[in-house]
């Protein structure tokens, strides 16, 4: 197994409530509630570790709350590299209904320093000396500029590391220009981007071909139609299994801990992209995302269908 670290700029506490139906401008009663230390970084890393790899974990935390990170980081036996700085971290409220419908309500969060900056960059670059691979998942905090994004890029690649990156809107254009390893975005989040419809595998393919992308393995994350693999041998199309969705909160997290698992693990290419979505697919069943047992996991792979694109 291997040794990960992974990066998440703008962690949160995930405030996730369940409840039959939520009606707007009226009392709702909650069925279940639950607190986790989250963060797309976070939440690759706790998959990973359940995996079987050793985790690093980095970015910022508010000294004011820093409880629940700090109690998650040991019971998960995370080696702990995050800097902590004045303020609390941000919660994001997410109101599940047994629709499987999610509302989001994600707070501000913190603002970085040059002070903060100095220190991480210091810090990455310490931490990641014995590692391959690094993740960056998530969005930028307030202070952490766009420039700021492309020289943690800079300075890892300088490092030599395979940079897997899961973010969305300039700060995922950024990364696309810069050609790291791996991305992992949907199809909502590349329109988003570059303003075009990319549902279909057509028009992925030009868009990267537009970008001159070289980048290694884009992974494309299409919710209930699948998951596209473009990557410099052959394309792959994975077809998830049918769930009931009880929450979509760190699925595609999970699927690109389960690409990253099966990429580092040596695995044929449809053995990864089997594994990484049949771990996809538990997700939405479960408020939260820990990794299914061995025999469901087995289960799920056997239902996902893979087909090449090439």
């Amino acid at each position: 197994m291997a040794k990960i670290l992974t990066i998440t700029l703008n962690p949160a506490i995930d405030v996730t409530i369940e409840l039959n139906e939520l009606r707007l401008g009226e009392v709702n009663r909650q069925e279940h509630v639950q607190l986790h230390a989250a963060g797309k970084g976070l939440n690759v890393a706790q998959v990973l570790h359940d995996l079987g790899h050793t985790v690093i974990v980095s970015g910022f935390l508010g000294r004011e709350n820093r409880e629940i990170f700090d109690k998650h980081f040991h019971h998960m036996q995370f080696d702990n590299q995050f800097i902590y700085i004045d303020g609390e971290t941000r919660q994001n409220i997410k109101v599940a209904e047994s629709s499987g419908r999610m509302t989001d309500i994600n707070g501000k969060g913190f603002i970085i320093s040059e002070q903060n900056k100095t220190a991480f960059f210091a810090q990455i670059e310490a931490c990641s000396v014995d590692i391959d691979h690094v993740v960056i998942a998530g969005s930028l905090p307030q202070g952490f500029s766009i420039d700021d994004f492309k020289s943690l890029i800079s300075l890892l690649k300088k490092l030599n590391k395979k940079i897997a990156i899961d973010t969305s809107g300039k700060a995922l254009a950024t990364a696309i220009a810069m050609n790291p390893w791996l991305i992992k975005p949907n199809t909502d989040e590349l329109e988003e981007s570059f303003g075009k419809n990319v549902e279909q595998f057509s028009a992925q393919t030009e868009l990267f071909k537009q970008l001159d992308s070289q980048i290694e393995h884009v992974v494309i994350s299409m919710g209930e139609n699948g998951v596209n693999w473009l990557n410099s041998g052959k394309a792959l199309h994975a077809q998830p299994p049918k769930m009931t969705v009880k929450s979509t909160v760190g699925a595609g997290d999970s699927l690109l801990a389960g690409m990253l698992h099966g990429l580092v693990s040596n695995f044929t290419p449809e053995e990864t992209l089997t594994t990484a979505t049949a771990i996809a697919s538990h997700a939405v069943s479960q408020v939260g995302f820990r990794i299914p047992t061995q025999d469901k996991l087995a289960h799920l792979k056997q239902q996902t269908t893979i087909k090449s694109l090439s």
